[in-house]
């Protein structure tokens, strides 16, 4: 990826590392570089979440937009896949998220979407980089005088368009079921109760009063032990965890158990192969899900197509091979048939479906695949690490020396995070006790050959 723009937008600490200027111009080049392919006046939708930082980025990001001459559409604080749906609904040219998505408040980014409602292609964001980077001048000098300058609009429809969007993608009515959902204090905390209450279901809501610093924190599907106690205590048919943007969805089961994306995934796939609704009897996942997975593909004979990690490499597989379902662990699951990205509450709303119509417990719903324990540190690094570590002799023969060890019977993956300065490490076997050995000491190599790191479990 590029210089500003990682695998899922400009991501940063705000007003520090992603600045009021970065975002002014980065809207004055997106819509440069929008007007120039589209040949016409250039119309870009903003959205964002419930940081402290993301009205000022918003008031940046407009003012650069309209500096140059395009008109910004303002739709409040909703999900990042509102968003995306929005877009093709009001046919613009474009669609900006201001949103760090699971990170802590500190943080802020720009997502990019295209008027077709998918993520900006990497050459466009390129091109966009180029113009921020390396020829300010031209943005500059592309500065319009005041009676061609952009106006902005503020849509009071957005929301309810979105709820009543997501309401249409099932059939059946969810009276009876009783359910918690966590908003991790983000930008679904006014379209939850609207949607789940909406759609008959008895509705708890946790962490929905965000006061700009509270998103993600100790909530939400980053931190689920207060949705699990909650699920247990009220008695509970299913938990739903969101994160900061809603474009992911974890769930909790009836007796406390975490239920996550590769389950969902199991559970969708089986469903939707079994009434010949699975294009290609293909699920697209990535090098992150866990070997039961694969397992449980075999035994239902359902093909399995992998990638990178990331929802950008996920619904670029999913484009090339019309495939209709993909997702990842940590619950980005895409519905093609319904979205261009991934939807907490619309996977929500296709989960508490599928529930209902099964008649069985949230556990016995999900028993159909068989977990491989599993072992992820995180190794924060900094700046000067990235990429090179990967270089490092003594880490790769740390590797490789444990992967050898576990043989046919798990697996290692070592890999830079695409969202934050971290380096993953995830180890899956039988035997707990292994690979928890063997994933602490890969952790600690990387920390001894990048200095003034610290691990976090």
């Amino acid at each position: 990826m590029g210089r500003i723009f990682g695998t899922d937008g400009a991501r940063g600490v705000a007003m520090t590392e992603l600045t009021c200027e970065m975002a002014m111009n980065i809207g004055r080049a997106a819509a440069l570089v929008l007007a120039r392919r589209s040949k016409h006046k250039a119309k870009i939708l903003i959205g964002k979440d419930t940081r402290i930082s993301s009205d000022v980025l918003e008031a940046a990001l407009v003012s650069g937009i309209c500096s140059v001459g395009a008109d910004a559409v303002m739709v409040g604080v909703l999900p990042t896949p509102a968003v995306a749906y929005l877009i093709k609904k009001h046919k613009a040219d474009a669609g900006v998220v201001i949103s760090a998505s699971h990170n802590t408040m500190e943080y802020n980014g720009i997502k990019l979407f295209s008027s077709t409602g998918y993520k900006l292609s990497d050459d466009v964001e390129e091109e966009i980089e180029a113009l921020v980077l390396d020829t300010p001048e031209i943005i500059i000098n592309n500065i319009t005088g005041m009676m061609n300058v952009g106006r902005t609009s503020l849509d009071k429809n957005a929301e309810w368009d979105y709820v009543r969007y997501l309401m249409k993608t099932i059939d059946n009515n969810l009276g009876g079921l009783r359910v918690a959902v966590d908003c991790a204090n983000g930008a679904a905390y006014s379209t939850a109760e609207k949607l789940f209450a909406g759609l008959g279901a008895t509705v708890f809501l946790l962490n929905c009063t965000p006061n700009g610093i509270n998103i993600n924190d100790r909530c939400g599907s980053t931190d689920m032990g207060g949705l699990v106690r909650y699920v247990k205590e009220k008695k509970c048919h299913v938990g739903i965890a969101l994160d900061g943007d809603a474009d992911r969805c974890l769930a909790v089961d009836e007796k406390g158990t975490i239920i996550d994306g590769d389950k969902l995934i199991a559970i969708f796939a089986r469903g939707m192969s079994e009434k010949g609704q699975l294009k290609k009897n293909t699920a697209v996942v990535t090098v992150m899900t866990n070997l039961g997975f694969t397992q449980f593909a075999k035994e239902n004979n359902i093909n399995m197509v992998t990638t990178k990690v990331g929802d950008r490499y996920i619904i670029e597989q999913m484009l090339a091979g019309d495939y209709n379902l993909g997702g990842e662990q940590s619950g980005h699951i895409i519905f093609h048939d319904y979205a261009t990205t991934g939807d907490g509450q619309l996977t929500a709303v296709q989960l508490l479906s599928a529930l209902k119509k099964s008649g069985k417990s949230f556990s016995e719903l999900a028993s159909l695949m068989n977990t491989y324990p599993q072992v992820m540190i995180n190794v924060p690094i900094e700046q000067k690490w990235k990429e090179a570590w990967k270089n490092d002799s003594e880490i790769e023969a740390c590797i490789e020396e444990n992967q050898k060890k576990l043989g046919s019977n798990g697996r290692i993956l070592v890999r830079e995070s695409g969202t934050e300065p971290l380096i993953r490490v995830m180890i899956e076997g039988k035997k707990f006790e292994l690979i928890n050995k063997m994933a602490l000491e890969i952790a600690g190599k990387i920390k001894e050959r990048c200095p003034k790191t610290r691990i976090e479990d």
